[in-house]
């Protein structure tokens, strides 16, 4: 059974940093491309950014380069996402999902249930 576990979200003033968890289960995690994908209140969802299988190649969104870092771990199976310099745009729930960027639209991918980010002060 394949599962996707967000954590890591929470409530951040502006500026500020969180790192976001994905613990993967129930497939070869290593041999997939992973990525984060986000839905602010009331707006569709936005590709925030993938990594590569083999070569751990990143790619971000403008609207997040420069300031969110994407790693992984097959060992631990677990995808990560560093964000730094924190804005109220950057509010929404936080999903992690098998595929590389438009792929995590495919009816084929994984995704987890979502992580809360708020940015507010």
């Amino acid at each position: 059974q394949v599962q996707l576990v967000e954590s890591g979200g929470g409530l951040v003033q502006p500026g500020g940093s969180l790192r976001l968890s994905c613990a993967a289960s129930g497939f070869d995690f290593s041999s997939h491309s992973m990525s984060w994908v986000r839905q602010a209140p009331g707006k569709g969802l936005e590709w925030v950014s993938s990594i590569a299988t083999m070569t751990n190649r990143p790619a971000y969104a403008d609207s997040v380069k420069g300031r969110f870092g994407i790693s992984r771990d097959n060992a631990a199976n677990t995808l990560y996402l560093q964000m730094n310099s924190l804005n109220p745009e950057d509010t929404a729930v936080y999903y992690c999902a098998t595929g590389w960027r438009t792929e995590v639209r495919r009816p084929s991918s994984y995704w987890g249930q979502g992580t809360q980010v708020t940015v507010s002060s």
